[in-house]
């Protein structure tokens, strides 16, 4: 019976190891379920529309590049308007609980974003990056001055830009001008300006717009009788100084005086239409217009620095920055970089100051081979470039939308004859202080 047992308990083992080795004996194992592909992360990008030509088509095909480039992230561009009004609509997305991730808004809007705790400092990002301090360094300084304050640095310049002066060498040529040298001081502006205005009205010498910026039209002259409107602090505007006040009474002179430009308000919009229709021989627009102008006037003309004062050379930096917000997660805020850098990559920005006639903020964008070779044939897009060695901040303050209604509302009195300079400018000044006064401390920063 041993016998047989021992045999019963060979066979048996056997079968065992048989079932073992051929895995039939085990039991089967659950599949193992398939990794999900991680979603892409979502983006809203909001952005504004300040000049005329196709800069919504370069904005979404500048985005479409961005995705194939990174699968990992989806970008939604949304235009919002004018500066002004993708100010309003990002604040309202944001205080309704659907904040953008990314938005391109005024480079003034820096103290009142800061101030309502909307956008993070981009320091942190820029310190993690390999090449992050190289970046910084790689913009030029007048772009800056309106994108840091209190030590950080808020917002990245995209599209910027100085006013300029444009014109037409045709028309300069048929008043007996040498078409190839604009004026050069205030003086000269007048002198050229009485021998291009025709009586009739048909044409003007010059157009300088009086509505939607007109700070910003105006800031320049201030600059060039030898004093900015604001400090470096956004605690204080200086409307009143002696400075301003010459500056302005120039400007106002050129049309009730000189009768270079029309009297009343003259549209910003419309000053652009208006030199590529032959209506206005000079004209004082942002470099923004350049490559519209470029791509509709019929005739030769010129963009040239804003003529000197009794100081010198002046023109205030403009235009947008990249902003991100607080509002949303980390993982959100780190893929808003990602997009940042690679929109203000040298080639990117090389390609979108092309596109648009706005100032490459980067140093190296005039080193790629597109933009050398482009500038090459175009040297009216270095002008504002070079221009960028007498610019200064533009004006911005803490509370800066009702500075600038105050200050604004003024300039259009003197513009319309409602108040004389001294007494429009001394009411601004006054307003101004008052709600300064009580912006002097910096949340958030």
């Amino acid at each position: 019976m041993s016998r047989k047992l021992g045999f019963r308990f060979m066979a048996i083992l056997a079968i065992v190891m048989l079932l073992a080795a051929s895995g039939c004996g085990r039991q089967a194992e659950a599949p193992q379920p398939q990794k999900e592909a991680k979603a892409p992360v979502e983006l809203t990008f909001y952005y504004p529309v300040a000049v005329g030509g196709p800069i919504t088509k370069l904005i979404e095909g500048m985005a479409n590049d961005f995705m194939r480039a990174n699968p990992d992230i989806k970008v939604k561009p949304v235009f919002a308007g004018n500066y002004s009004d993708t100010l309003t609509k990002v604040q309202t997305a944001i205080q309704g609980g659907q904040s953008p991730e990314v938005a391109v808004l005024l480079s003034t809007d820096l103290y009142t974003l800061v101030d309502q705790d909307f956008v993070v400092p981009l320091d942190g990002f820029i310190q993690k990056d390999t090449d992050g301090q190289a970046y910084l360094k790689d913009f030029y300084p007048a772009f800056m001055a309106n994108s840091q304050a209190g030590g950080k640095t808020w917002g990245m310049p995209f599209q910027r830009s100085t006013v300029v002066l444009y014109w037409n060498k045709d028309l300069f040529k048929a008043a007996g001008l040498d078409p190839d040298k604009p004026p050069k001081t205030w003086d000269e502006l007048v002198a050229d300006g009485k021998r291009l205005t025709k009586p009739d009205g048909s044409v003007w010498g010059l157009k300088i717009p009086s509505d939607g910026y007109p700070y910003w039209l105006l800031q320049g002259f201030a600059m060039q009788a030898g004093k900015n409107i604001c400090d470096d602090t956004g605690t204080k505007v200086f409307f009143n100084s002696p400075e301003n006040i010459r500056g302005l009474e120039f400007f106002l002179s050129l049309s009730r005086d000189d009768k270079i430009m029309p009297t009343g308000v003259i549209q910003w919009a419309a000053v652009p239409t208006d030199f590529v229709g032959g209506k206005a021989a000079m004209i004082f627009h942002t470099t923004g217009s350049l490559t519209n102008i470029a791509q509709n006037a019929k005739f030769p003309f010129g963009v040239a620095f804003l003529p000197a004062g009794p100081k010198g050379y002046g023109t205030p930096t403009g235009g947008g920055n990249f902003y991100i917000f607080k509002q949303v997660s980390p993982e959100k805020q780190q893929a808003a970089w990602k997009f940042v850098r690679w929109m203000t990559h040298p080639e990117n920005l090389a390609k979108w100051s092309i596109g648009t006639g706005y100032v490459a903020p980067r140093q190296s964008s005039y080193d790629t081979p597109v933009m050398k070779d482009f500038v090459a044939k175009n040297p009216n897009f270095l002008v504002a470039r070079d221009q960028l060695q007498y610019a200064q901040r533009e004006l911005s303050t803490h509370r800066n939308p009702e500075i600038y209604k105050a200050y604004n509302t003024k300039l259009q009195d003197i513009v319309t004859g409602k108040l004389g300079v001294k007494e429009a400018i001394d009411a601004a000044q006054k307003e101004a202080e008052q709600i300064l006064s009580g912006a002097k401390s910096s949340s958030g920063y």
